[in-house]
């Protein structure tokens, strides 16, 4: 994989702007938004710019994401993103039923936090 490196350390803040490609390498747009898992701050989706469909917000999963100099590599399919649900924009956080409705569609384990909100996710 040359450059691209799996590393815990993640400067997230260095993601915003940068291509993200699926996991043949097609283009699914610009990183917009990172929202982190509130309890371990490990950034678990991304917004993409370019949504599909207007002002709905792509989200697009960072589990297992290697990042390259130019580019930001998801293990997931573009098709599954295009499927993936849209979500309307309410301001900076996602409802919980939305959050559950993600990680379904991207089959991934969700368990809601014990926190007040009861969110898991968090926009960085």
């Amino acid at each position: 994989m040359g450059e691209h490196q799996r590393d815990s350390e993640w400067n997230v803040a260095e993601w915003h702007g940068k291509m993200l490609v699926d996991r043949n390498g097609e283009k699914i747009g610009k990183l917009q938004d990172v929202y982190v898992d509130v309890e371990n701050d490990e950034p678990q989706f991304g917004t993409v710019k370019e949504g599909f469909i207007g002002r709905h917000l792509t989200f697009v999963p960072l589990g297992g994401i290697s990042v390259g100099p130019d580019d930001l590599q998801v293990a997931v399919s573009k098709e599954q993103v295009k499927d993936a649900p849209n979500i309307e924009q309410h301001g900076d956080e996602l409802s919980q039923a939305d959050e559950s409705v993600l990680y379904h569609h991207y089959e991934l384990n969700y368990t809601p936090p014990n926190t007040e909100s009861g969110r898991r996710l968090a926009r960085r």
